[in-house]
């Protein structure tokens, strides 16, 4: 059987794209509500400039910026989005919220929305596949040459838990605290297309994986593999998935900003002839679950030595290393709240002090949802070329 090779599209430049993932709640009870489609529609035709699409449930709708060349430009464009959303929801007497799951809403009342492809992915997957009442922030950065993608995606991998503990916010679920701080991460990897990408050390191995899983009929169930971090050779970028949804523009230009930065760092390394960091698999399948098990307080494996850091640390010293990269790259302010979510803390963090304050899973639903208009993006206007 012949496979038509995967062509990457290339990106002369390191930009920008993102994808954030928005659901709908009611305004009472705080519960999920199926009419993402509707609101899709809606916006549509006020505004034809926003791009929406329909997600895999029907509660959800998803944002998408253009491509972008800074973090402000991008997270303009979706200050915009959000605004056709909510003068729809609001006509629709519905309210907004995000998180990487909600911590109390039945996935079995939940549905899916009608396209063939996630209809065959319930069928295939059942008990598993049905769970995935779950957000998450997609970042694409645009990449030179496919030779560049695997050494990127494998260095990036060594950040995991640096990337999930500032966006960790799924707590809860099914009305309890798992003691995790992304609960998502953890039920996402489930699928049997998703999870961890395995450590290709080139394009050609890549493909190689791919072909294999093509003729397999892998792929012929969900289009594509769901890894945490992946290629995405039709944009030519490398798509980062690593990261819970945020509940507000604010915490997702910092992860945003964080992403792009380390994205550059690496491929700029690859320009110096320098090598890339690695971890063996096994250190970042464990770092991978300190990160959501413990977010800010995970303490995760910094080298091939298994020395350890706590991640908090780790993550300052990110930041100093990476601002004048980010200054570069007009996305310094975004960078620097990276700072402000270790000083304040992370959402599972205040979820849960919610919780705890109140003992309501619907105080935590509303007080998350609030954050989409109290925490906003620094005001700065997008750098143009």
């Amino acid at each position: 059987m012949n496979t038509p090779e995967e062509k990457f599209a290339r990106s002369a430049e390191p930009t920008l794209g993102v994808e954030w993932e928005v659901a709908l709640i009611d305004r009472q009870t705080r519960d999920l509500v199926p009419r993402g489609g509707e609101l899709v529609d809606k916006v549509r035709k006020t505004h034809p400039d926003v791009h929406l699409e329909k997600e895999f449930l029907q509660n959800t709708v998803e944002l998408v910026t253009g491509v972008c060349k800074t973090v402000p430009e991008a997270m303009a464009d979706l200050e915009r989005s959000l605004a056709a959303v909510r003068e729809a929801a609001d006509e629709m007497g519905v309210d907004l919220w995000s998180s990487g799951g909600h911590p109390f809403s039945d996935f079995r009342k939940n549905a899916v929305s009608e396209k063939s492809a996630y209809s065959e992915i319930i069928n295939r997957t059942q008990y598993w596949g049905q769970q995935m009442l779950l957000w998450g922030t997609h970042v694409h950065v645009g990449i030179r040459h496919e030779d560049r993608v695997w050494p990127i995606i494998n260095a990036l991998m060594t950040k995991y838990p640096h990337l999930l503990a500032i966006s960790a916010s799924s707590p809860a679920w099914e009305g309890l605290d798992t003691g995790y701080a992304s609960n998502r991460t953890m039920l996402y990897q489930q699928l049997p297309t998703a999870g961890m990408p395995y450590q290709f050390a080139n394009w050609e191995q890549w493909q190689d994986y791919m072909r294999d899983q093509s003729i397999s009929g892998v792929i012929n169930h969900t289009g594509s593999m769901h890894f945490d971090i992946r290629p995405a050779s039709k944009w030519g970028t490398v798509e980062v998935r690593v990261s819970d949804a945020a509940s507000n523009l604010r915490e997702l230009s910092a992860i945003v900003a964080l992403t792009h930065c380390l994205v550059v760092h690496y491929d700029r390394m690859i320009d110096r002839g320098e090598e890339l960091p690695t971890l063996q698999p096994w250190h970042v399948a464990e770092n991978k679950w300190r990160g959501a098990r413990y977010g800010m307080e995970a303490l995760v494996i910094t080298s091939r030595d298994t020395d350890e850091r706590w991640v908090t640390e780790e993550l300052e010293e990110m930041i100093e290393q990476l601002l004048p990269l980010a200054e570069e790259l007009d996305c310094a302010d975004e960078l620097l709240l990276v700072q402000e979510i270790i000083d304040g803390g992370a959402a599972y963090q205040r979820q849960r002090a919610v919780f705890e304050e109140t003992g309501s899973w619907e105080e935590v639903v509303s007080r998350t949802s609030a954050e989409m208009d109290e925490l906003r993006a620094p005001g700065r206007k997008p750098h143009t070329a």
